[in-house]
Formats: C-alpha cells, structure tokens, sequence
C-alpha cells in the first residue's frame, strides 16, 4: 500500500506495521528507490509516534470476515483521531455489511451430520459446537434464496469504536421456493471521496475474493416460500476474552405458508 502511495503522487509516506514482515518491506522499499519517500515505523499504531503531527490521508486494508473480524478498525479510527488532518481524506471512507439466506443442506448434512456417526461412534454431542462457528467461504450464487439486506453502514469519517458492537434488524425478501439453511454476511467498502468513486464489493455476485463471505448455519432449516420475508435481529459484538474474534446473536421470525410460523435464535463466534 505505501509503495502505491507513493506511485500515486504522496509527497510522503508513513507505513506503520507491527509484525516482522516490516523487515521484508524495508527491503522491499528499498529494493525500488524509494526508501526517500517512504518512512517504515515498526509498531502497534496506538504505540508509534509520526515525525509529522497531521496527515493528509490515511490508506488501510483493515477489512476482515464479516467485515469486522480481527477488530483492525479500531487501530485505524485511532489513527484517525490522533493524525489525520480536519480536511484529510480516509481510504476507504465507507463500509456496509449485508446479509442474505442461502439453500446448503449438502454442505450442512456432511459438515454437521457427519458427528452422527464417525467410524461406527455417536458423536453428535460436537454438533452444536460445529454450528456455533461461521464458515468463511465462496458461496455459489446459486444457493442464494433471498435478496440481500443491508444490516449496518459506517462513516469512516466519523464512525466510533463503540458503534462497531452494535443490533440491527433485518428483513430478507424470498426469491425463490426453497430451504433455507444458513445465513450468509457480506461487505462492501467504498472510496466515495475519490474524483471517480471506486466500490469494493464480497457479495456472492461479485468477482471471489479472499475475504469470500461468512456462513452461519441454523440448527434447522426454513422450508421458504417465494414473496415470503424472514425478518428478525443481528447483534455482533467483540468476544470479551479475545476482542479480535466476534460474537454474533442471530434472532428470526418466519410465518411460512408450509411450516406456519417458526422462530429461532442462534449464538456463533468467529474465531
């Protein structure tokens, strides 16, 4: 990011980094001309100082899972706070978190079924272990079941670390007669400020990448009907022993013309 910086026209750069990797860059850095431009400062941002007192701009690659695993924004809105100037520009300055249903009885059946019955042994004492933790992978647009719905957006700009544990509600809109077997979260980052704004999106309809999207699988699933809704409450939060990983609650309430009405909820953490 700091050697694109550069590229891009900033008069300077400070790439703050607290792992060993910094050692690799510097050389890196250095290995291009342009160690002048560029200033490595080995450590945790809430730890460094700057030789400068503002910045123009502030560049991060902060996003996780779910948007929000590893808990990386908050040393960028620390950053921001302390540096960046009153008409400094955050890159990116806005991100959103969707959510959407999805039909993956296969991939359930054989990731949670599978406990029933290891080697001849009843294991299914593990299954709602397994159902507790999210799967991070590429879901098949084709195993999506309903439109998405837009959970939470953040301000970059403005955006406070204790807006990022927060409840939302929801509403998913059935597109299809299906079985609903998990939910799935994604996000979308944007560069608004930009002259040309640029948006980075995990949706299943964009192009994979490595973030993919988190799946959170119900302990049972939802027989749905097209023009159905599933409506319910979302709460995510740092887990209170580890704040990089997350918890999540999951609430819903389906009145279907199949099954009637059915309610849930669900505990997850990322980790």
């Amino acid at each position: 990011l700091s050697m694109f910086a550069a590229r891009a026209g900033a008069r300077h750069v400070y790439a703050v980094e607290c792992s060993g990797i910094i050692h690799l860059a510097r050389q890196i850095v250095e290995a291009n001309g342009m160690q002048d431009r560029i200033t490595l400062i080995h450590g945790k941002v809430e730890d460094v100082q700057l030789p400068v007192d503002k910045v123009d701009v502030i560049v991060s690659e902060w996003m996780g899972y779910a948007l929000l695993y590893e808990s990386m924004l908050d040393s960028v809105i620390f950053a921001r706070d302390k540096w960046l100037a009153a008409d400094g520009l955050m890159l990116p300055d806005k991100a959103s978190l969707f959510m959407l249903g999805i039909e993956d009885m296969q991939f359930k059946k054989d990731k949670v079924g599978f406990w029933k019955d290891v080697y001849g042994f009843d294991m299914s004492s593990i299954q709602p272990t397994v159902l507790a933790e999210p799967i991070v992978d590429i879901v098949p647009l084709d195993s999506v079941c309903t439109k998405p719905c837009q959970i939470k957006s953040f301000d970059l700009r403005t955006v406070t670390k204790p807006e990022l544990a927060f409840k939302a509600p929801f509403r998913l809109s059935v597109s299809r007669n299906d079985y609903l077997t998990a939910w799935a979260l994604y996000f979308e980052v944007g560069f608004s400020a930009l002259p040309q704004p640029v948006w980075i999106s995990t949706s299943p309809r964009a192009q994979a990448t490595h973030w993919r999207q988190a799946v959170f699988y119900l302990d049972r699933q939802l027989t749905v009907t097209r023009n159905e809704a599933v409506s319910g409450e979302l709460s995510l939060r740092q887990n209170h022993r580890n704040p990089r990983d997350l918890d999540f609650t999951i609430s819903y309430v389906h009145s279907g013309k199949v099954e009637g009405r059915k309610t849930g909820s669900s505990e997850y953490r990322m980790r």
